[in-house]
């Protein structure tokens, strides 16, 4: 076994896979760039090295770097992680130049998959069902263009050198085909570093379905049954559990057995995926992931052991001991990929101090994969995930019921996340009774679109905390300016507070009652008291005589409540401030987090409809489209291509077009 392993990856991952290592007694070594430098990874490795500035391709993408601080660390391997370099058949020869073992596997099997258009062909020489579509060499813009409108729409535009969903666009109709060939592209470049793309038939509502599969270099291969990953947003997943569910005896054995052959084909070696679709009783192959995946811990967790184990052990030579009655699952387990992003504006990334983060409990039934603590910084320029929560249970409903409960003890300040959503689909009988197609998010738009309102529990409750001074830290002052209980000589002690919720502003008043508060409001009257709960955020509150738990927390002008997983936001209102809030200017269209810009498709003078495009910002790992909120004139466009703009910055200055009655309030919509 290995003696020192480099982790060649951030966030969820490298932790995951350095629990494993130290589980084994092996010394673990973490890298990082600029923007990691204080990350969770970085601390929990016996030792980290800085591999450059916080870009990925300076940094994450860089092989030489991570060869280097390998050679310098004494590294006898190297674990990729999943993203970055882990399906990179250079980086893996690499590796084998300098005597490190790549924990991955051999070059010659990336490349075969690497490239999704030769795979597909290989794969249908092999007798593997494989959708139609174009693969070709000629990647001109002319020649994609012509098979594209041959081939027909709905199709849909992938990287062909990489994976993840990152990249991909559905076209639907031809005027759309040209604008999403050069998104394809150009994310393309960005995240895979391989501009290629391939074309294939876009199937509406397919179950995206794939089989783990563990490979020695003895000979031996092993399926360990199957996942669906069919809950995705942008094409990258978000619910995922294992066995997938509903599928006849049949279908399942065939499934096994196409994935055993695709790896065989190809001379695998290592822990892989195959994934196909599945649609009216039969299957496609769509790609081999050479790498470990995200959701890898819902197969962990139904046959009982560690794949990033299996992966050290195949890497180290060792033969793969496990029979066929040790790979058989037993009972159900589900994984939720907790993301700081709002469901709200579309899944919008976002990127922020951690101002609070409180993980759910680990148990038999419940695993955590952190990838962030308290504290830590979610940058921009990586993808959105925190971590996983995977469940598990005799059954799908047990496994459900318990995600929904650990959903529910999470806790984030400081970003959005998409806990609430999570936990909302996974209770809506189009999940829990019925198996969802990868047209679930598209097709419940209501899930998570609206802010929850505040109940008048809720707001009473808020308004006595702010009165009661919790939601500040004490002080040890004894002096009466400092006390908060509205004292007034010769009056009632009564105070109000303006308090806006996600659907109206409005004025409380409270009155102090003992140890305890009346408070009046729209809403009616309550009468509350509290007791510390177990920490700082917490607080068992007495409304009415009803007793209730709650959990809380400050941030600038906002008291922030949760119900089960959901957040409830209560704004602060300073009569002293006035209306004079920060806002953008009417026709400033701004950036909602930093990022790079990629494309300006229109100049300054440009007369545009709403919805069209204005820039487009890479942000986290995504492009994100700056649309006209209405019709207008380009007045002026403030970034150039490859510019880095900043959150909040103006990016384009849009004219609303008189003509159109279309003066008013344009809003800020942003990246």
């Amino acid at each position: 076994m290995f003696a020192r392993l480099l982790i060649a990856n951030r966030g969820e991952i490298a932790c995951r896979v350095i629990r494993t290592a130290r589980r084994l007694g092996i010394r673990t070594v973490a890298v990082y760039s600029d923007a990691d430098a204080d990350a969770r990874h970085v601390r929990l490795a016996d030792e980290a090295r800085r591999i450059g500035p916080a870009r990925a391709r300076d940094s994450y993408l860089s092989a030489e770097r991570l060869l280097e601080a390998a050679a310098a660390a004494g590294a006898d391997a190297i674990h990729p992680g999943y993203g970055f370099l882990s399906e990179n058949a250079e980086f893996a020869s690499g590796c084998a130049a300098r005597g490190i073992a790549f924990v991955g596997p051999p070059a010659a099997a990336i490349a075969a998959m690497g490239s999704k258009s030769a795979a597909k062909e290989a794969m249908r020489r092999a007798g593997v069902p494989v959708l139609p579509g174009y693969q070709g060499e000629d990647q001109s813009l002319e020649r994609l263009h012509r098979e594209a409108l041959a081939l027909g729409f709905p199709l849909i535009i992938k990287p062909s050198g990489g994976g993840g969903g990152k990249g991909m666009q559905i076209v639907r109709a031809a005027g759309d085909l040209d604008a999403a060939l050069g998104a394809a592209r150009r994310l393309a470049a960005s995240a895979f570093a391989d501009a290629s793309l391939l074309l294939e038939r876009y199937l509406g509502a397919p179950r995206h379905v794939e089989v783990q599969v563990l490979c020695d270099a003895h000979g031996t291969a092993r399926h360990l049954g199957t996942r669906d990953c069919s809950v995705q947003r942008r094409h990258q997943k978000l619910i995922e559990e294992a066995p997938a569910p509903d599928l006849p005896a049949a279908l399942r054995e065939r499934l096994h057995a196409a994935a055993l052959t695709v790896a065989r084909t190809v001379g695998y070696v290592n822990a892989g995926t195959v994934e196909f679709l599945i649609a009216d009783g039969e299957f496609w192959f769509m790609e081999m992931n050479t790498r470990l995946q995200v959701e890898h811990g819902v197969t962990e967790r139904i046959h009982g052991i560690d794949l990033v184990e299996w992966q050290l052990r195949i890497a180290a030579g060792e033969p793969l001991t496990l029979a066929e009655h040790e790979t058989l699952a037993r009972g159900h387990a589900i994984e939720a990929r907790v993301c700081a992003e709002d469901p709200a504006e579309g899944f919008a990334p976002s990127a922020g101090r951690l101002e609070r983060l409180r993980w759910p409990a680990e148990t038999d039934r419940l695993r955590v994969d952190a990838g962030f603590d308290a504290g830590d910084e979610v940058s921009s320029h990586y993808d959105s995930l925190l971590g996983k929560l995977i469940a598990s249970g005799e059954d799908r409903r047990a496994a459900i019921a318990t995600l929904i409960d650990g959903l529910e003890a999470f806790r984030v300040v400081g970003v959005a996340s998409n806990a609430g959503w999570l936990a909302e689909a996974l209770a809506t009988p189009a999940f829990s009774a019925r198996v969802p197609t990868t047209r679930f998010v598209e097709d419940h738009p209501a899930l998570g679109a609206v802010e929850p309102d505040a109940t008048a529990e809720e707001l009473a409750l808020a308004a006595a905390a702010i009165a009661a001074g919790l939601d500040v830290p004490a002080t040890g002052e004894t002096a009466p300016w400092a006390a908060r209980d509205a004292f007034r000589v010769n009056l009632p002690p009564i105070q109000t507070l303006r308090l806006r919720t996600a659907a109206e502003s409005q004025s409380v008043e409270l009155c102090r009652e003992g140890a305890g508060w009346q408070v009046r409001g729209r809403f009616g009257e309550r009468r509350l008291r509290f007791a510390p709960g177990a920490d700082a955020h917490t607080l068992d509150a007495w409304i009415d005589g009803v007793r209730r738990r709650v959990d809380w927390a400050r941030l600038d002008e906002r008291l922030i409540l949760w119900r089960g997983a959901a957040r409830v936001a209560i704004a602060i209102e300073d009569p002293r401030r006035g209306a004079a809030r920060a806002t953008a200017k009417e026709g400033e269209l701004v950036a909602r987090l930093p990022g790079t810009v990629v494309a300006v498709p229109v100049a300054v003078g440009a007369r545009v409809e709403a919805g069209a495009t204005l820039l487009v910002v890479e942000a986290m790992k995504m492009e994100h489209a700056i649309r006209a909120p209405h019709a207008g004139v380009v007045r002026a466009v403030h970034f150039a291509v490859g510019a880095r703009v900043t959150e909040g910055a103006v990016l384009v200055d849009l004219e609303a077009r008189a003509a159109d009655g279309a003066g008013g309030d344009s809003g800020a919509p942003g990246a």
